[in-house]
């Protein structure tokens, strides 16, 4: 896949990379890492309305650096890499 454009309140994020150390110097291999909840927000849905027809705001933009649910979301190669579709509910905040 070349370019994805998420639909409705969906947004593409591609997951930031996970700590290779422990806080004691530890290095881990790749298969005892978790797969990091940080992500970066690449591209945003067409959006969605609300039960008055109202456009719903997406609260966060393209750039943003987020905390993601653990399990949500689906993962798809775009260009090679590996990104994330998820729902904005699956956002649990904005780092920064």
């Amino acid at each position: 896949m070349s370019n994805i454009t998420p639909i409705g309140q969906r947004v593409l994020v591609k997951r930031l990379e996970a700590e290779e150390v422990t806080a004691g110097g530890i290095v881990l291999p790749d298969s005892a890492k978790e797969k990091p909840q940080e992500a970066e927000v690449v591209s945003l849905g067409t959006g969605g309305k609300d039960d008055d027809g109202k456009t719903i705001e997406f609260a966060v933009k393209v750039g943003d650096k987020v905390l993601i649910s653990k399990y949500g979301g689906t993962e798809v190669k775009v260009n090679g890499e590996d990104m994330l579709i998820l729902s904005e509910s699956d956002i649990l905040g904005i780092v920064g």
